[in-house]
């Protein structure tokens, strides 16, 4: 069971090259500063440890990738211990020789590893070119347990899809974290940003509303130029945000610039809202066979 009040927070951060360890102790200095600010719970972004390398298909990036557990695995896991928080994480996983996921590792208050998460749904699109890069995940929707309660973790791409947030809430998710990636191409009006990035809001405060959850997204920010010169780059809109279980913003961060968020949830309001608003009692679970179809003729 969750605790009554918790305190979570999230760290929005610009890359610049693909240093891990700079990146790294980045990262763990505002990690130090939300822990002293109480926060039990801390989110990263998608692949903080280096460049958002799949701007293009390029073998030599799979250098970047590492096993599970490993340098990254045991320099969080560190730091989860030393601040005694909860710490959701994400790397470039090398499963195997030839095998690579976008995975997410969360630790309970020590190195030990609580669970991990590989990213489902898979883009393929101008500038980012992940199926190149990773195998869709097979850890399932499945949340991790932690001190704090169910952690339903999933990854970018995944937030668009209502499917993957349901089936964690199902399996008994207390909250949903979305570490992610996301921006804009440079040559993109401000009317078709704005249109993007409200999408993009929307869907994943729907997602909260949907289920009654807490949901906590970390974005990436900053410019990053493509390693293809004739390629524009995507400047990463950041913007994270907190909502609460009606899918209320709580916190939001800038487009630009690093920084961090923090807020202390009520964690009964779940299960009262869920009591005003029961849509788990009310799915027609009779009615849905044809969500398991790629399409009905």
């Amino acid at each position: 069971m969750p605790p009554a009040k918790l305190k979570v927070g999230l760290v929005q951060q610009a890359v610049s090259d693909n240093d891990k360890a700079t990146n790294w102790n980045k990262s763990a200095e505002q990690v130090a500063k939300l822990a002293a600010e109480g926060c039990e719970c801390i989110l990263l972004q998608e692949l903080h440890s280096t460049l958002y390398f799949c701007q293009q298909e390029d073998t030599d990036a799979f250098d970047l990738a590492e096993p599970i557990p490993g340098p990254a695995t045991e320099f969080f896991g560190e730091l989860a211990e030393k601040h005694n928080i909860v710490l959701v994480t994400s790397l470039f996983e090398k499963r195997g020789s030839g095998l690579y996921h976008n995975t997410a590792v969360v630790f309970d208050r020590s190195r030990e590893i609580a669970g991990k998460y590989r990213k489902m749904h898979i883009p393929d699109d101008p500038g980012f070119y992940e199926k190149f890069y990773f195998t869709p995940g097979d850890t399932g929707f499945t949340p991790i347990q932690t001190s704090i309660g169910k952690l339903g973790v999933l990854v970018c791409w995944d937030q668009w899809y209502p499917e993957a947030a349901r089936l964690m809430a199902m399996a008994g998710a207390d909250l949903l974290f979305y570490p992610t990636a996301i921006g804009w191409d440079v040559n993109d009006t401000d009317e078709e940003r704005a249109r993007q990035h409200g999408a993009w809001e929307t869907i994943q405060r729907a997602h909260a509303v949907a289920n009654s959850l807490p949901v906590i997204v970390a974005n990436r920010t900053g410019f990053e130029p493509s390693p293809n010169p004739a390629d524009p780059g995507i400047q990463f809109w950041g913007q994270s945000f907190i909502t609460g279980a009606q899918g209320e913003i709580l916190a939001k961060a800038d487009a630009d610039g690093e920084t961090t968020l923090s807020v202390e949830l009520d964690m009964s309001r779940t299960e009262n809202v869920k009591r005003i608003w029961p849509y788990f009692r009310d799915r027609r679970i009779d009615a849905y066979d044809d969500l398991t179809k790629r399409w009905r003729d």
